[in-house]
């Protein structure tokens, strides 16, 4: 069974970064955003990674947790995590159960080469475990920010609410 919006989201248990389990039932109570990238240290996931990151803070003030996920293993996680420095922890789904269980496999060309890889998506779960939004077939520019004001909504924040912590927009 895949995730509906409006609907709960079933349990999951997944290794993260930080030696660290990342489950719905640990976070019952709490809103989180997974958001799925198809490999570490690649510019797309980089720059991704990146732009969480920078919002991370106002992520917290929306009570809301971050936690990228994808199917390489925790050496490369905590690499790639360090290396950039990013404040949130990573899923190390080898096996591809939640992978699977959020519909992200899709077929990929790259070249003339064919193969299943991860559908770069987001997923934002609300406290009681409901899916709350889903974003897929994403495109990183503005993305995060499309991820922040529906937190901050469901967070009951407003515009006016985040005051300094407003990016600015660097295009």
């Amino acid at each position: 069974m895949t995730v509906s919006i409006g609907k709960p989201v079933e349990n999951f248990s997944a290794k993260a970064t930080n030696d660290t389990t990342v489950s719905l039932k640990s976070l019952k109570g709490t809103n989180f955003v997974l958001y799925f990238y198809p490999k570490d240290n690649t510019p797309g996931c980089i720059s991704e990674g990146q732009a969480f990151s920078e919002y991370h803070s106002l992520f917290l003030e929306a009570d809301t947790l971050v936690f990228g996920v994808s199917q390489d293993t925790m050496t490369s996680h905590n690499k790639f995590r360090e290396k950039h420095g990013f404040p949130f922890e990573l899923v190390a789904d080898t096996k591809g159960e939640l992978c699977e269980h959020f519909d992200v496999i899709r077929m990929k060309k790259k070249g003339e080469e064919e193969f299943l890889g991860i559908e770069r998506s987001t997923f934002l779960i609300d406290k009681d475990g409901l899916l709350q939004h889903e974003w897929r077939k994403v495109k990183i520019k503005n993305h995060v920010d499309d991820v922040l004001q529906a937190t901050q909504a469901l967070a009951g924040l407003t515009q006016a609410d985040e005051g300094e912590g407003e990016k600015e927009d660097k295009d």
